[in-house]
């Protein structure tokens, strides 16, 4: 991790710079999540099922996989504010392609295209923040920055999702294009034009790839943030075919999703730092028994906005999990972020597939629920390999200080 290069905030306005950083993660967490609840939109325009709208969703997952590590790597040692706009400039114009798509494939190639620069923007803004904080802020600064990724989902999807309800939801790809070139020409504007102080290298960064522990952590990201994506993606089938409330009951779920995701931040963050594995594997638990309680909650709305509150809530485990793994690698901390962002998005991909192979299969919508369940145990598991990794190192250590107390 670089040192802070823009150390004194008195440096620079810290501020505006935050706000800008999490403006485009508002614009990313746009691009990614309201595309989840337009699916029925989508299906509607293209004519085609839920499971093969749900590909778009797939496809722009797999795009942050494979674009966060070979842009984190082809702009290692550019200047922060460069590379942020080269990604957000990336995000305008697939996002304005995405608006004029004339079929779902073209939809899934454009879709690709806009989560290309999405992990690698959130590691870039990520160290910017970390190089503006002030000494023993360093986690809050980088909070602060995810801050407009859960203002979309409180705010901006709900309010997307009523755009392209009554009008259509390329107004709603089209917005957000719209938002990108302004956000594009801000980062000229606000952000500083800056050398970095340490320069990257490519054995430091991909080093830590090497660490076992790292991959079983990510795996329960992998797997079980499957499970939130798996519900998400259907919810706002299931209320259309299942619950058979009015549409803008989605929007409502959607807020209380956003709210879920908000709270659990906060609470599941404050936890991590006293006890950051058990919190996670306690987190996993409810979220399996939540998974299995929304398949039931789906037919009464009301009971159904409290489990998507609460699913909503175990995306807070992604902050303990980014900072177990910074505990555990003192080093390569830009990659760790790509990583971070590649693990959420594979879950993404993973989430939403396995959910549209059920209900092709003629499951409805609700019973999403069940295969979240599976996925959410999936990272439970991983969540024990690596829990019987961090107590085996631990008492290696232990040897190495104390020989005799082995």
């Amino acid at each position: 991790m670089s040192s802070n290069s823009i150390s004194a905030p008195a440096d620079v306005r810290v501020f505006p710079i935050l706000l800008i950083l999490a403006m485009g993660g508002f614009i990313l967490g746009l691009t990614e999540f309201s595309m989840m609840p337009m699916l029925p939109l989508i299906s509607e325009t293209f004519s085609t099922t839920p499971s093969q709208s749900g590909y778009a969703i797939s496809a722009y997952a797999i795009g942050v996989v494979v674009g966060a590590p070979i842009l984190m790597m082809l702009t290692a040692n550019m200047k922060k504010r460069n590379a942020l706009a080269i990604f957000v400039g990336m995000v305008c114009i697939s996002n304005a392609l995405s608006a004029f798509a004339e079929s779902l494939n073209q939809l899934i190639v454009f879709r690709f295209l806009s989560g290309l620069p999405h992990g690698a923007y959130f590691g870039t803004a990520i160290l910017l923040a970390t190089d503006i904080a002030p000494k023993g802020q360093r986690s809050s600064f980088i909070a602060k920055v995810f801050l407009g990724l859960t203002i979309a989902t409180i705010v901006g999807v709900p309010m997307v999702t009523l755009i392209g309800q009554n009008f259509s939801w390329r107004y709603c790809v089209a917005g957000a294009a719209v938002l990108a070139l302004v956000l594009f020409v801000l980062i000229f504007k606000v952000l500083p034009n800056r050398k970095n102080a340490t320069p990257s290298t490519l054995m430091s960064e991909f080093g830590v790839l090497k660490n076992k522990l790292v991959w079983t952590i990510l795996g329960i990201v992998i797997i079980g943030f499957g499970g939130v994506f798996c519900i998400y993606t259907y919810i706002a089938d299931t209320i259309l075919a299942v619950t058979g409330t009015p549409a803008y009951t989605i929007s409502i779920a959607m807020v209380m999703f956003g709210i879920g995701c908000t709270i659990g931040n906060l609470v599941l963050g404050k936890l991590g730092d006293k006890a950051a594995m058990p919190t996670t594997g306690i987190a996993l638990v409810f979220s399996i028994v939540f998974a299995l309680i929304y398949v039931y909650a789906s037919h009464n709305i009301w009971f159904l906005y409290l489990v998507i509150f609460c699913i909503g809530a175990s995306i807070g485990i992604g902050a303990v999990i980014q900072s177990l793994l910074m505990d555990i690698s003192p080093t390569g901390h830009a990659m760790l972020g790509a990583l971070v962002q590649c693990a959420f998005n594979t879950a993404n991909a993973i989430g939403p597939w396995m959910g549209g192979i059920v209900i092709a299969q003629g499951a409805l919508p609700n019973q999403s629920g069940m295969v979240a369940a599976a996925l959410f145990t999936g990272g439970l598991v991983m969540w024990w390999l690596s829990y019987i990794q961090i107590k085996a190192q631990a008492q290696k250590k232990e040897c190495t200080a104390v020989p005799e107390a082995c």
